[in-house]
């Protein structure tokens, strides 16, 4: 990795401050170690995964732990772990390597389950003699983890949870009970991550072994995806833990259970990467082969046209999971001890909210395009494109909803500037002034994509124009107006996504990167293919929020502040469709 100096930004500081390329992390900057991790890890999936995927959907459990062990001896299975505890010691990047190369299969939920939401727990809160007793062996997979927060009445609504405990008379345990619902890896967990109210009040995390007095399971769930992981309920009926297995302190199970997931939509959006770029692969393969009307479907239009949209959301979705991944390293520093970490995660958590909606919804379109791409064929079980499009679904409810996710975006925006930690009320203030200044042509971008680089510009100041005017018209009344926040953190996403893409392209021409000219054909198709979308939405929050001349002043200033000349895009798809086609799937 080059060194370079990246001033330290707040979360969500990109939508009020103007970033310079060479500040922006990508992953044309992984070093050579991080390039080691990522072949190794490919040639794993495709030595010993991808060709048993059949034997790991028919629910093979003692070949999904084989596997596990493999990566174990690798040291896969702990990239977030610190050395004394069978880490690799490497930087957090590695985790996002590992999660985009171990994608796309059943397989892989097994794993991230039992990487992050299982082990982690344990790693951050646990004490020495917890950490010592187990992150050694999960480190090796000799035990695989799980997490079980969900109830059959509890999904996003976490702290709702009715699952109680209750201290034994002799005071050397609690007694837990309660149902816990679509646990990942349930079948062959040895260690589960366990919440429970303390006397039905004080939620609590309990580290709870599968051999626990009173713990059993039940049938697997005949899941729509994913068929190959483990899902199944956890019963506890008075399953007697012991005392020392409190995780964290009582009372304080929900720092535990919203730090993991913020760690979980960090790397969420790197699995969902991996997992596009290999239905694109198969889906360029395969119009190669298809023949119709005496040529290959490759060569026409419409199916050029869906392969570069492929290509560009999911060039957009690197540029944001890497970018998130730089700030998130940089914030870690050399210390690589848990709440330095979490830290730096929460201080991100607005970006990790962003990716994990962006690219979970990116990934559904690809494979719904990767199934139109084989036609009939696309609906027929022996073909990849019918799994993929099943198995991607899963990725938009757990980690958070992707509702709740955008929902969260706004929430912490919000507070944040109530705060003073985010300056967001006077850049609020600045758009609304440009409404009523004379018309210019914005702040001019020097350099490489100049023009790309003030649209980036134009699209955060729509995003701020309007959420400006929703908090100022609705005032209390919009925490009620979810529709209204979910258009908001819609067009917070497609400013962070348009801003990363253009960025990362305009770093590597800078640079003189050989591929610079295909990352500038992807960031420009997909900049002006993102900027109605930003417009559309813009309107509905505007609409939804005022009415009459104010609404019209408003629109006409949103007008001017997205005002652009749109470049020939069919122009622009089909240079990307070329790039995709000799690339043989994701070009850069």
């Amino acid at each position: 990795m080059e060194t370079q100096e990246r001033t330290a930004r707040p979360g969500g500081g990109f939508l009020i401050e103007r970033t310079p390329p060479e500040e922006v992390f990508t992953p044309e900057d992984l070093a050579e170690h991080h390039r080691m991790v990522r072949k190794a890890a490919q040639d794993f999936m495709q030595r010993e995964v991808l060709p048993r995927d059949a034997e790991i959907e028919r629910q093979d459990w003692e070949l999904t732990r084989s596997l596990l062990r493999k990566l174990g001896e690798m040291g896969f299975l702990a990239p977030d772990l610190p050395e004394a505890y069978g880490g690799s010691g490497m930087d957090s990047l590695v985790s996002l390597v590992l999660a985009e190369e171990i994608s796309g299969s059943s397989f892989s939920v097994s794993y991230g389950g039992h990487v992050g939401i299982g082990t982690l727990p344990i790693a951050f809160f646990g004490n020495e003699e917890q950490k010592r007793r187990y992150l050694l062996a999960m480190a090796r997979g000799e035990k695989i983890g799980a997490y079980a927060l969900t109830e059959p009445t509890a999904g996003s609504d976490a702290l709702s949870i009715r699952t109680r405990a209750t201290r034994s008379a002799d005071g050397r345990f609690y007694l837990l009970s309660g149902q816990k619902q679509f646990i990942t890896n349930a079948a062959f967990a040895d260690v589960f991550t366990v919440y429970a109210k303390v006397d039905g009040e004080h939620f609590t995390a309990f580290i709870v072994d599968r051999d626990t007095e009173g713990l059993s399971l039940g049938d697997e769930e005949h899941k729509m995806g994913v068929k190959g992981s483990s899902t199944r309920s956890v019963f506890l009926e008075n399953a007697r833990v012991p005392v020392e297995n409190v995780l964290g302190e009582v009372g304080k199970g929900h720092r535990v259970a919203f730090n993991i997931l913020n760690l979980g939509r960090f790397k969420i959006g790197a699995a969902c990467l991996g997992g596009g770029k290999r239905a694109l692969r198969q889906a360029v393969a395969y119009a190669a082969e298809r023949r119709q009307f005496g040529r290959p479907i490759v060569e026409f239009g419409l199916i050029r046209q869906k392969l570069a949209r492929m290509a560009a959301g999911l060039y957009a979705v690197e540029s944001m999971v890497y970018r998130t991944g730089g700030l998130v390293e940089a914030a870690v520093g050399a210390a690589r001890e848990g709440g330095e970490v979490l830290r730096a995660l929460e201080e991100y958590a607005v970006e990790s909210s962003l990716n994990k909606v962006f690219s979970t919804e990116v990934l559904d379109f690809v494979v719904d395009e990767v199934v139109q791409v084989y036609g009939g064929y696309g609906y027929i079980e022996e073909y990849p494109a019918a799994r993929a499009y099943r198995d991607a679904r899963i990725n938009r409810i757990w980690e958070g909803t992707n509702e709740i996710n955008r929902l969260l975006v706004v929430d912490m925006l919000t507070k944040r500037a109530l705060s003073g930690r985010l300056a967001l009320l006077p850049a609020v203030q600045a758009v609304v002034g440009e409404l009523t200044s004379p018309p210019s042509d914005g702040e001019a971008h020097d350099g490489p994509l100049g023009e790309e680089g003030r649209l980036a510009e134009s699209a955060k100041k729509a995003a701020l124009l309007a959420a400006g005017v929703a908090v100022q018209r609705h005032l209390d009344r919009l925490e009620g107006l979810q529709e209204i926040l979910g258009w908001i953190a819609d067009l917070v996403a497609e400013a962070f996504a348009v801003e990363s893409a253009v960025l990362r392209a305009q770093k590597a021409t800078r640079r003189g990167d050989p591929k610079a000219e295909t990352l500038a054909a992807l960031a420009r198709a997909y900049v002006y293919e993102a900027l109605p979308r930003v417009e559309v939405t813009a309107r509905q929050v505007l609409a939804a929020s005022d009415e009459g001349d104010a609404l019209r002043t408003e629109l006409a200033g949103l007008r001017r502040i997205l005002r652009y000349t749109p470049p020939n895009l069919v122009q622009l798809q089909r240079a990307v469709a070329d790039a995709v086609v000799r690339a043989g799937g994701y070009p850069a």
